[in-house]
């Protein structure tokens, strides 16, 4: 990896850029640069996320899947680097298949809404996404590794499916949504 920080007030991007782990400096308002940021808002959505009352098993996975985003960071930072395995992919894999396995099958839409440790899943879960796109975005400008852009979609669909899972502590439930067209009402 590149060089770690000694000092963080370093005033070296006073001038629109920053440094990356190959210590080349590039635009801040680059697709790579926004792509780390993107991967690094919901690093930190998650740690908001484990602040909150969560059984220990979604909390265990939560602080590893915090690793794994460390490590794409870090492969975003330094062009041409593999930090993130495929390995990570697979993790989420089995966590999502043993999650929604004990969850009730979906017949309807449901809203990003219940309490608030699913509301905070939620929002990992958009921010997912949004990850996801700013990934799709610097790979069709610069060569990438597939794993990152595998990693945000699956953690996206994780993060759906914890949600589920944390509406249902404390026999709750999910938010459905009230749709007048498919009720046969107007809309």
């Amino acid at each position: 990896m590149g060089n770690r920080l000694t000092q963080i007030a370093t005033r070296t991007g006073d001038d629109g850029t920053t440094g990356l782990g190959d210590n080349r400096r590039v635009s801040k308002n680059s697709l790579r640069v926004h792509a780390m940021g993107e991967a690094d808002e919901l690093n930190s959505h998650i740690g908001v996320l484990l602040c909150e009352s969560l059984p220990a098993e979604v909390r265990e996975l939560l602080v590893e899947v915090q690793h794994q985003l460390f490590n794409l960071g870090g492969e975003l930072s330094i062009p041409g680097f593999e930090l993130l395995k495929t390995e990570a992919v697979l993790a989420l894999d089995q966590a999502l298949a043993q999650h929604n396995e004990a969850l009730p099958k979906l017949q309807e839409f449901i809203l990003p809404a219940g309490s608030r440790a699913a509301s905070l899943a939620h929002v990992c879960r958009t921010v997912a996404r949004r990850a996801e796109r700013a990934v799709v975005a610097l790979g069709a400008e610069e060569a990438l590794n597939d794993t990152p852009r595998q990693y945000l979609n699956r953690l996206s669909d994780l993060m759906f499916v914890l949600a589920r899972v944390l509406n249902r502590m404390d026999a709750g439930d999910d938010v459905y949504w009230k749709s007048a067209r498919l009720s046969g009402g107007q809309g």
